[in-house]
């Protein structure tokens, strides 16, 4: 009998944070963010179309802005600010004047409903940029950036686009560090198992992959193991390479 065959790992990972990764799908985000979108889009309409009318009637006053939900540039940068995104003034100005924050001009004044304020303030809580996303994964996987968007790219890492902007839910990259804290990939398990003296290659370790005889998780394309199952089959290994009494 092949020696592989001798083996079985009795450790069984039942994982719902790989779960719950796996079952992402970047349609449900699409189909998530439409629905909050339709509901900003109403949200601002409403808004404006209340603030025209009393302009119209020369009825707006300051206080009465702030009462229906618009600010001045000013005031919106300190909303957002307040909510914890991290913007200088200077590039939160430069985005106004390109349109990527939505904003409208009642008489000679330039707008921001706070929807759209407290909408950004709810995507930075709940989504990273891809640099931020990038940045927090660095620091438990070794990978640059090109093969982090490659990931994004290939749709192995979910994102989003809004607007001019894509997107990283952070609930996919708090997963993505679970799995770098707790399992190997086939070229790190195989390094780890080589150091603690067992004698395998990595083509080998492969095949048993293919066959099921170690238990493993596919995720974006590539293979991990559970660190626990590794050092259950380290074990094993060693027990076997042993000589008989």
């Amino acid at each position: 009998m092949p020696r592989g065959k001798r083996i079985v790992i009795e450790k069984v990972i039942k994982d719902p944070v790989i779960s719950r990764l796996k079952a992402m799908k970047i349609a449900d985000l699409k189909n998530k963010r439409g629905m909050a979108e339709k509901e900003l889009h109403e949200s601002i309409s409403e808004i404006v179309n209340r603030a025209k009318e009393l302009y119209a009637q020369d009825k707006l006053e300051k206080e009465k802005l702030r009462n229906l939900g618009l600010l001045t540039v000013e005031e919106a940068y300190e909303e957002l600010r307040k909510g914890g995104v991290n913007l200088s003034f200077r590039a939160f100005g430069g985005r106004v004047e390109r349109r990527s924050i939505h904003s409208e001009k009642i008489g000679n004044k330039r707008l921001i409903p706070k929807p759209v304020i407290q909408d950004w303030i709810a995507l930075a809580n709940e989504y990273y940029t891809v640099k931020q996303a990038y940045n927090e994964l660095k620091k438990y996987e070794k990978i640059n950036l090109r093969a982090f968007i490659g990931r994004i790219e290939k749709n192995s890492v979910p994102s989003l686009k809004i607007g001019t902007a894509r997107w990283v839910p952070k609930s996919a990259i708090e997963a993505m560090i679970h799995v770098c804290k707790n399992y190997y990939d086939v070229g790190e398990a195989v390094q780890y198992m080589v150091a603690k003296g067992v004698k395998i290659k990595r083509n080998a370790f492969e095949r048993r992959l293919d066959r099921n005889r170690i238990p493993h998780e596919k995720i974006g394309g590539r293979r991990v193991i559970a660190k626990e199952v590794i050092e259950e089959l380290i074990s094993k290994e060693l027990a076997l390479a042993k000589p008989k009494v």
